[in-house]
């Protein structure tokens, strides 16, 4: 018997507050069978500081409930363009929201984005909260994306592989012809994005033309590197701003050096995780926002010695995943496992809410 195949949405607003990834698939939540379509829609500059506002809440207060209407208007109207442009109504939504808080050693993850209000304006069906079960059994309630790569990558056959996903954590899978390892690695582009925007006034380090023109201050990465988070193993998980601190230990150094620094240390950053890693890749492919910056790229193929190339369509990847976590998620099929997240068993996880 054939399996259903699904037209799914998903959604990706992420840890780098840039705005919203919207994608269309077509799955029947094991295989991906049709990329789509996709679009990003960048958030106002006003909006983008509504969100650092709230940034570290956990708990829904009122700032924090006006932020989340406000979030999910916008995603209703990111649905409603790709809807128009593609001619075809979703059966399902994969919306993640926007994370604001994250911390496993309180057994706590914390999104914004309400997926009833979604469904009652997009007039279909929303899954939302991807995270809560896996942290409620145990788990690190990410990285979620690990098994959609390992779907997307089923028909390659030179392994093993890394694929390295820089957004404002970075996050590895790793891959062979039948086993996979994930976890968070360390800074992305949160803080280089910080950092130029508080020295430069920009948004972020263009193809890493910045970092290009600065030197590297290896004693702060060698400082940043001797925490504990670099000494555990497999799975683990961080907060947008776990490594906040930092920035405030590079006042002294120009722009140029500061953006050379924080690059090279999300490269380093990535290369200790190699320690804890089954077999050595042969292959790194990078996806989500970093996989634009030259500069970065350069760094991780210098630090690890590893070709370095991004995956095709790699702003897309999130907001794929979550369109075919979605699906699988109606489907009561595992959205994580015990190489992934850590959770004690393969889980499924999300909250449906109905359009009607």
């Amino acid at each position: 018997m054939q399996a259903k195949l699904f037209n799914a949405i998903g959604l990706m607003s992420g840890t780098s507050l840039d705005g919203i990834d919207a994608a269309f698939i077509a799955t029947d939540g094991f295989s991906v069978i049709e990329r789509r379509d996709f679009i990003f829609v960048p958030y106002p500059a006003d909006f983008k500081q509504k969100l650092r506002s709230v940034l570290g809440n956990s708990t829904r207060t009122p700032e924090v409930l006006s932020v989340e209407k406000e979030l999910t208007g916008k995603h209703a109207l990111a649905i409603s363009e790709l809807m128009k442009r593609s001619g075809v109504k979703p059966d399902i939504i994969g919306f993640h929201g926007q994370t604001l808080f994250h911390d496993i050693s309180k057994a706590v993850t914390f999104q914004i984005g309400d997926g009833r209000l979604l469904a009652s304006l997009t007039g279909v069906d929303v899954v939302n909260d991807f995270r809560s079960n896996d942290v409620k059994a145990g788990g690190n309630g990410a990285p979620l994306v690990p098994l959609f790569h390992q779907a997307l990558m089923s028909s390659y056959s030179d392994f093993p592989i890394i694929i390295l996903n820089i957004g404002g954590v970075s996050n590895i899978t790793w891959l062979n012809t039948s086993d996979i390892l994930a976890c968070d690695v360390g800074p992305g582009n949160a803080l280089l994005d910080d950092w130029v925007l508080a020295s430069c006034g920009k948004p972020f380090d263009e193809n890493g033309s910045l970092a290009a023109s600065g030197k590297v201050d290896y004693s702060i990465i060698e400082s940043v590197l001797s925490l504990q988070f670099f000494k555990k193993p497999p799975p683990k998980s961080l907060d947008r701003n776990d490594f906040s601190f930092i920035l405030a230990a590079m006042s002294h150094l120009s722009p140029e050096d500061g953006a050379a620094t924080l690059t090279m240390l999300s490269a380093q950053a990535f290369a200790s995780v190699f320690d804890f890693l089954p077999e050595r890749p042969v292959r790194i492919f990078v996806c989500g926002g970093g996989s634009h910056n030259g500069t970065m790229l350069r760094f991780i193929s210098d630090v690890t010695g590893i070709p370095v190339s991004p995956l095709e369509r790699s702003d897309e990847i999130e907001a794929q995943a979550f369109a075919w976590l979605a699906v699988r998620s109606l489907l009561g099929l595992p959205i994580s496992m015990p190489s992934t997240t850590g959770v004690p068993f393969p889980l499924s996880g999300g909250t449906l809410h109905r359009h009607g």
